[in-house]
């Protein structure tokens, strides 16, 4: 995966990019992981815009890459890069925007539910297929995005939902046309940034340290249930189907 950033007056942008459907690699998710960290140490930092190139926002976890592992080092390494990236860009000390241009899948759903924004294309669609993985996580960060109910019936169906039900649930801020994705997401990084950094900083650290959701310790309880599906062998047998090409990432 390539993931680009750059800085421009205060404002940072990463893109990532992975054709063909932005799948991201244990090794690419500790990229990101480091890139949200260098960042955070920038004084001059007032925003990050977080978005991808090419097909989709994120496909999920590369499941290809996993099922080339002989062991459960791969699945347990890419639980501890998940965790990390999550908190990372949770932790980030000033707002960050999630700039969503279609699917948004898995993980991608972990790192969206991270941000403290989300601006969308009219194409976009979220869901979490892990059920359909044998595998548990990151409805914890979906219940940032959407009604308690409407959270088990995309856990347990892997149905998606769009762009549009997200912005009538108050969880999107900006819903636009796909050409409008960017502008929009850096027109809403420059009212940020305009604002006094340090109460902008503080309202960060406050917002965080006043978040009912226990948002890291529930992912790690995901995982902890994702570990169980993979000991009893569900988890490889779901994988497996996927890269037989028995089950599309994207539909």
């Amino acid at each position: 995966m390539s993931i680009e950033q750059r800085l421009e007056d205060g404002i940072a942008e990463v893109v990532m990019q992975h054709p063909p459907v932005n799948a991201i690699t244990v090794a690419d998710t500790w990229r990101l992981c480091e890139v949200f960290a260098g960042l955070a140490r920038l004084p001059e930092l007032r925003a990050v815009i977080l978005s991808a190139e090419g097909r989709g926002f994120n496909a999920g976890i590369d499941i290809v890459e996993m099922q080339s592992a002989a062991s459960f080092e791969h699945l347990l390494g890419s639980g501890e890069a998940c965790a990390a990236t999550f908190r990372q860009i949770y932790e980030t000390p000033v707002p960050v925007i999630a700039a969503v241009n279609d699917f948004c899948m898995g993980l991608g759903i972990g790192l969206v539910g991270s941000c403290d924004l989300i601006v969308a294309s009219t194409r976009a669609r979220f869901a979490l297929p892990e059920v359909d993985n044998g595998a548990l996580g990151c409805a914890s960060h979906l219940a940032r995005l959407v009604p308690p109910l409407k959270l088990r019936q995309m856990v347990y169906t892997c149905e998606p939902a769009s762009a549009k039900e997200l912005f009538e649930c108050g969880s999107i801020y900006r819903l636009v046309e796909p050409e409008a994705l960017l502008p929009t997401a850096r027109e809403v990084a420059r009212r940020i940034a305009a604002k006094p950094p340090a109460a902008v900083r503080f309202a960060k650290a406050a917002l965080n340290h006043i978040d009912p959701s226990h948002l890291h310790a529930n992912y790690r309880l995901e995982q902890g249930y994702t570990y169980q599906l993979n000991l009893m062998g569900v988890g490889g047998r779901q994988r497996d189907a996927f890269v037989r090409g028995e089950r599309s990432v994207t539909r």
